[in-house]
C-alpha cells in the first residue's frame, strides 16, 4: 500500500515539534511492515545543503518553505507544492494529513477530497474551537469541509474528540481514538554522576519553560550538585529564560544546547535522572513519551495528556502548578523512587503505547478507508 503522510514543516531544528515525529514513526513502521510510505512537507533552515530527500530514514519529498503571512505557521507554504497536490495525492492509496489551520495541509486534504483518495486526518490538538478571524475564515472554507469528507478522523484524546466536534458544529461520523506510538528503545543505563534534569521542548510560552527555570534553587537546596539541561528551538521565551537564569544566580547549573535531532534528543533522555515538560493542555506530547520508552521517569502537569497514565502507574509525578516541580524532581532524585519510577515507565511505554499496537489500528483505519466503512470509535 501507498500512503503519503502530509504534515506542516520539517527543518533541522525541529521547529514543528511532535506531529512530525508521529509522522516519521508511522512512516518507518509501516515499511517495517512492508508498505511504501513516504512525507509531504514544507522544508526550512537546510541552507546550502539544500532540502533532504529522506528524513531519519523515511523518504521524503520537501518544498522550500515561503512565509507569505507573518501568521508563523499559519503563513507559510510553497507555490509548487500547491500546484503539485493533486498529482501527489493521486499516485497515494492512502492519504494521511497531520492537519493544522495552514496552507500546507489543508490544500493537500482538500486535493485528496477532490481527487477521490482515501483521506485519513490526525490533528494533535491543533484544530479546537477558536475565535480568530483567521480561524474562522479557514474553518468556513476549508476545515469543515475536509472534516466531513475524511474517511477517518484521528483523536488522541477526549477532550480533544470533543473540541472537533465543536469546530464541526456536530458530531464527527468518523472519529476513531488512536494513540501515539514509540519505537522500543534500549533502556537508559543506572543513573550515574551529578543529578540531570532535562526539559526538551520549544521554548514557548504555553511549553512554560521559565517555569523549569524557576524550580533550579529549590532542587539545588536539596541536591547541590545538580545540572539542568534546558533543550530546544526558541519560539519566544529564550530571552525569559537567559533572564530567569541570571537573576536566580544559576548560570554554572542550567545549560541551553539548542535544538537536539532525534538522535541527540535520546541521548540526553538516557543521561537524565528525570525529565520535566511544565507544559499546559499539552495533548500527548512525543517528548514524554520517548522519556518513558527509555525509563526516564517524567513530571508533568495535571493537563497534560498523558498525566492519568504516569500517575496510574508510578512512571514519574503528576503536579497542579510550579510550585510542585521542585519538589516532584526531589522525591524522583532519591535513588529507590528512581530506579520504581523508572522500571514503571519503561512498563508504561512498552505495553500502552507501543507502535505495534499503533500500527494494528492504523492499518485497520486504512483498511477501512480503502473500503468505505470506518465509522465511529470513541
Amino acid at each position: 500500500m501507498r500512503v503519503l503522510h502530509a504534515v506542516t514543516l520539517h527543518s533541522p531544528t525541529h521547529a514543528f515539534g511532535g506531529p512530525v515525529r508521529v509522522a516519521l514513526n508511522l512512516c518507518r513502521g509501516l515499511a517495517e511492515r512492508g508498505h511504501r510510505a513516504r512525507l509531504v512537507a514544507l522544508g526550512d533552515g537546510f541552507g546550502a545543503q539544500g532540502l533532504p530527500t529522506e528524513v531519519d530514514g523515511v523518504p521524503a519529498r520537501l518544498y522550500q518553505a515561503r512565509s507569505i503571512l507573518p501568521l508563523g505557521f499559519s503563513g507559510i507554504t510553497s507555490p509548487t507544492l500547491l500546484a503539485r497536490a493533486g498529482a501527489l495525492v493521486k499516485n497515494a492509496d492512502v492519504v494521511h494529513v497531520h492537519l493544522a489551520r495552514d496552507l500546507v495541509t489543508l490544500p493537500l486534504a482538500l486535493a485528496a477530497l477532490r481527487a477521490g483518495r482515501p483521506l485519513v486526518l490526525q490533528t494533535h490538538g491543533m484544530v479546537d474551537p477558536s475565535e480568530k478571524a483567521l480561524a474562522r475564515v479557514l474553518d468556513a472554507v476549508a476545515v469543515r469541509r475536509v472534516l466531513r469528507g475524511a474517511s477517518a478522523v484521528l483523536h488522541l484524546t477526549g477532550r480533544e474528540r470533543r473540541d472537533l466536534d465543536a469546530v464541526l458544529g456536530t458530531e464527527l461520523p468518523h472519529a476513531v481514538r488512536l494513540v501515539n506510538g514509540v519505537p522500543a528503545q534500549q533502556p537508559r543505563p543506572a543513573p550515574s554522576g551529578p543529578p540531570r534534569i532535562l526539559f526538551a521542548a520549544r521554548l514557548q510560552a504555553r511549553k512554560r519553560p521559565t517555569d523549569f527555570v524557576a524550580a533550579v534553587p529549590d532542587v539545588l537546596r536539596h541536591h547541590p550538585e545538580a545540572r539542568f539541561v534546558l533543550a530546544g528551538p526558541d519560539e519566544g521565551e529564550r530571552a525569559a529564560v537567559d533572564a530567569l537564569v541570571a537573576a536566580l544566580g544559576v548560570v554554572d547549573r542550567v545549560s541551553l544546547p539548542g535544538p537536539l535531532s532525534s538522535e541527540r534528543m535520546l541521548e540526553e533522555l538516557r543521561r537524565a535522572h528525570v525529565y520535566v515538560l511544565p507544559s499546559v493542555d499539552e495533548p500527548f506530547p512525543m517528548s514524554v513519551l520517548e522519556s518513558l520508552s527509555v525509563g526516564t521517569p517524567a513530571v508533568v502537569t495535571t493537563s497534560n495528556g498523558l498525566a492519568q497514565d504516569i500517575e496510574r502507574a508510578g512512571a514519574g509525578r503528576v503536579v497542579t502548578d510550579a510550585a510542585g516541580i521542585a519538589p516532584a524532581v526531589s522525591a524522583l532524585l532519591d535513588p529507590g523512587a528512581n530506579d520504581s519510577a523508572s522500571a514503571a515507565a519503561r512498563k508504561l511505554a512498552t505495553e500502552a503505547f507501543s507502535m505495534e499496537a499503533v500500527l494494528d489500528t492504523l492499518l485497520r483505519v486504512y483498511a477501512d478507508a480503502r473500503e468505505g466503512q470506518v465509522g465511529s470509535q470513541a
